[in-house]
C-alpha cells in the first residue's frame, strides 16, 4: 500500500528556507513511493481559536469537534488520512510564526477538558503516524532548541495530530541573506529524512 505524507507548511515565504527544506523532505519520500501533499496554513482559511473549549467538553478518543465552520476540518482529514506529517515553521519573534500558532491553538480539541478539570488531558494515547518537524533560525541551528519556542509549539502540534517525531531539522543561519540558499548537505539530510518515513 502507498503511504502517504502531509506536510503542513507555517512560513510567510513560499520557497524560502522551510518551504524548501519541507519539498526535499517530501521528494525523498516520493523516491521511496510514497505520495505527497503540502498544505500552505497562508493559503487556509483558519479563524482564531475562540476558547469557548466546546471542542473539548465532550468525552471519548475521537477528537472534539470545533464550533468555527473553515477550513481546519478539511486540513485535518488530509493529515488523519496520512501515514506520517511534516510540521514546518520558522522561528518569528522566538516561536513559530502566528499562522502556525493560530493552527496550533485550533488542535486543542484533541483534548479533554471538562469544567472543573484544572489542566487538559489528552483523548488518545495512540500515535499512529510519524512526524518530521523542521524550524529555521538566524541563530545557529543548534541554538534554537535553547533559545525558542518553536521546536516545543511543532512538538505540541505533532502530538495533538496523533504523530510521534522521528526527525528534526533545525537550520540555523538564515538570516544571512533576504532569500537564504540551503547547502547541499541540508538538503541531502532532508531527503534522507523524507526516504525514511
Amino acid at each position: 500500500m502507498t503511504k502517504k505524507v502531509v506536510a503542513v507548511v507555517g512560513s510567510y515565504h513560499k520557497g524560502g528556507t522551510i518551504d524548501t527544506a519541507v519539498d526535499a523532505v517530501l521528494a525523498g519520500a516520493r523516491e521511496q513511493g510514497a505520495e505527497t501533499k503540502k498544505i500552505y496554513l497562508l493559503d487556509q482559511h483558519i479563524e482564531y481559536c475562540r476558547n469557548c473549549r466546546s471542542c473539548t467538553l465532550t468525552s471519548g478518543e475521537k477528537r472534539g469537534a470545533c464550533v468555527i465552520d473553515d477550513d481546519l476540518p478539511r486540513i485535518l482529514a488530509e493529515v488523519d488520512s496520512s501515514d506520517a506529517v511534516v510540521l514546518g515553521s520558522p522561528v518569528n519573534f522566538y516561536n513559530t510564526t502566528a499562522v502556525f500558532r493560530t493552527f496550533l491553538e485550533r488542535l486543542v480539541g484533541a483534548t479533554y477538558w471538562p469544567w472543573g478539570q484544572l489542566a487538559p488531558k489528552p483523548r488518545s494515547k495512540e500515535i499512529s503516524r510519524k512526524a518530521v518537524l523542521i524550524s529555521s533560525s538566524a541563530a545557529p541551528g543548534f541554538l534554537l532548541p535553547l533559545m525558542t519556542g518553536a521546536p516545543k509549539a511543532l512538538g505540541l502540534a505533532a502530538t495533538s495530530l496523533g504523530a510521534r517525531p522521528v526527525a528534526k531539522l533545525w537550520i540555523g543561519l538564515s538570516a544571512k541573506s533576504a532569500k537564504p540558499k540551503l547547502s547541499d548537505s541540508v538538503l541531502q539530510k532532508a531527503k534522507k529524512i523524507g526516504a525514511g518515513l
